[in-house]
């Protein structure tokens, strides 16, 4: 019978933590970027019409 290979497990084991943690870095970034472009807090979404004013009807 084989012995486990427990340094393999563990360097898995922290190659996915370090990949976690870089990944968390990049969205906290991501967010700081977005909350420097949106200083009023507002998130802009796709939905959004720049152009179009909000009480007049869009023309057909």
């Amino acid at each position: 019978m084989a012995k486990p290979n427990y340094s393999f497990a563990k360097r898995q084991r922290d190659l996915a933590k370090e990949q976690k943690k870089e990944e968390k870095l990049q969205r906290k970034k991501q967010m700081a970027e977005e909350a420097a472009l949106n200083p009023d807090g507002e998130v802009a979404t796709e939905d959004d019409d720049v152009d179009a004013p909000k009480d007049q009807a869009p023309d057909a």
